[in-house]
């Protein structure tokens, strides 16, 4: 299922009458786009699943949180509403706003192979109008780009994955005191992702990596998913793409060359699962990184 069609943020400004929807892309691998136009208007969430960060590129001067009407927007602030937070907005006069959507496993993924940390330990900082010129600059290229063009919309991928990145490290928090129950072990976990990283390569099976683990492939599965929030193949799949696309924009290896380093089984496998992830053949993305 689509992201957007699981986002209450998104649903939300989609049932309001003065909110306008401009434009909006499923960028893959858990993660969309949408730009919005809104006026006079009030909106409430409650408890999304899926992250939102968000950045105000127009106007904004009269929006605020219904809890601090002191403290007002303006273009270039950004906000980040996590998973599950609740909040209550007021929107007066004009705003024009980008958002960028994000499931929780692409955050779980993140987590792992950004920060090595056990997922469930960490959460991102709720911030509101918060000053980071840095993401702002990268929101304003997003949104310059041209989502219907499928190359731009590879391009756009990659930069909402370096914005993914960098509220990872900059506005994540460790869950001081949670203590979490469940899972494989803090080394047992690290030694998985050390071995699958070594291994992308080659043709990972369930059951090697349940050996490895000394566990049965059934308890394995259930394990692995409670400490990563994902399935093992999905896991191994999100890695092997994101070690492609990055070959991809940093090497000058061949199609093929790239499919064989990367784990697939052939050129036009590896191109068929690029496209789900990302929505355009793996060449659309060397143009444009060229």
């Amino acid at each position: 299922m689509a992201v957007l069609d699981q986002h209450q943020v998104f649903q939300s400004l989609s049932s309001s009458p003065h909110a306008r929807l401009e434009h909006r892309v499923e960028l893959g691998d858990g993660m969309a786009a949408a730009l919005w136009s809104n006026h006079h208007d009030a909106r409430e969430y409650q408890g999304p699943s899926y992250h939102t960060l968000s950045c105000y590129l127009a106007d904004g001067t009269g929006t605020f949180r219904r809890e601090r009407p002191s403290s007002k927007g303006a273009p270039g602030k950004l906000c980040i509403l996590p998973a599950g937070h609740e909040s209550s907005w007021v929107i007066n006069g004009q705003i024009r706003l980008a958002h960028l959507y994000i499931s929780p496993e692409r955050f779980t993924a993140g987590a792992i192979t950004l920060l090595d940390r056990e997922p469930r330990e960490l959460a991102l900082r709720e911030s509101t109008f918060l000053d980071d010129a840095e993401q702002a600059t990268r929101f304003r290229h997003l949104v310059h780009l041209n989502w219907n063009e499928p190359a731009e919309r590879m391009l756009a991928s990659s930069v909402a994955h370096e914005m993914i990145d960098h509220a990872l490290l900059t506005q994540a928090w460790l869950r001081h005191g949670l203590k979490v129950k469940g899972g494989l072990a803090p080394y047992l976990r690290r030694q998985l992702l050390d071995y699958i990283e070594q291994n992308l390569a080659e043709p990972l099976s369930l059951g090697e990596l349940a050996q490895l683990a000394a566990l049965s492939e059934y308890h394995f599965t259930r394990m692995f998913r409670s400490s990563f929030g994902m399935p093992p193949h999905r896991y191994v799949l999100q890695r092997r793409l994101a070690r492609a696309r990055h070959l991809l924009q940093h090497s000058t290896m061949a199609l093929g060359d790239i499919a064989m380093a990367c784990g697939f089984a052939s050129a036009s496998h590896f191109s068929n699962r690029f496209r789900q992830a990302f929505g355009g053949a793996p060449s659309l993305l060397r143009s444009v990184s060229g």
